[in-house]
């Protein structure tokens, strides 16, 4: 029997720190219906991602997978996300890119659908602001960009590479779809998952009172 191409411990680590983030988002009521897929780098060749179709509240081991750079499965008959080369760009390109989480909030859907049209959403003197990974003040704006949704992800990967070439970026909306955010870990991938998630919110709500 040959031996796993990867770490069966370092794994088995992921898939642990993946299961009890997830559950956390899943109470939240962020991953609705299955929905949103979630990823650790493993290596510098592979990481571990949600298998396609599952639960995101009740998920165990057996719910996580291996993929590598390519987002071609890894010693596994599982299916990953069709978003999966969304995830494995991020780890491609930046090494210092160790988490990648994908939800599908209220506020994050219905944001990307009042702001798809402009491309953006920007936050301007939020203090908030400062969550974000090289943010050292409020008195400053920041634009997340918004994608039209594509089935054929490798369109829509290109589009991001486009975004990515910019400069630095901590997440993007899907138009009438969800929010991709990133960091160094799971903790620095949360704190921007929430930071966005609550300025987001912010922004909808501000929309409401200049009616």
């Amino acid at each position: 029997m040959n031996a796993l191409p990867y770490d069966r411990d370092r794994f088995d680590a992921c898939a642990d720190e993946i299961i009890a983030n997830t559950r956390e988002l899943a109470g939240l009521g962020w991953t609705p219906a299955t929905s949103s897929n979630f990823s650790m780098r493993l290596d510098d060749r592979h990481a571990v991602i949600t298998v396609s179709g599952r639960d995101k509240g009740k998920l165990g081991r057996d719910d996580l997978m291996v993929v590598d750079f390519d987002g071609q499965p890894v010693a596994t008959a599982h299916r990953p996300s069709a978003e999966t080369l969304l995830h494995t760009q991020l780890y491609r390109r930046f090494a210092e890119i160790g988490c990648v989480l994908h939800t599908h909030s209220l506020t994050q859907t219905i944001a990307s659908r009042l702001y798809g049209g402009a491309g953006h959403v920007r936050f301007e003197d939020y203090e908030l602001i400062k969550a974000f990974r090289g943010q050292k003040t409020h008195a400053t704006q920041m634009d997340v960009p918004v994608l039209p949704n594509n089935q054929h992800m490798p369109t829509l990967a290109a589009q991001v590479d486009v975004l990515l070439d910019d400069g630095p970026l901590w997440g993007y909306l899907i138009n009438g779809h969800g929010l991709y955010a990133w960091g160094a870990d799971m903790a620095e991938a949360r704190r921007h998952l929430e930071a966005f998630e609550f300025l987001l919110a912010c922004e909808l709500e501000t929309r409401k009172l200049h009616r």
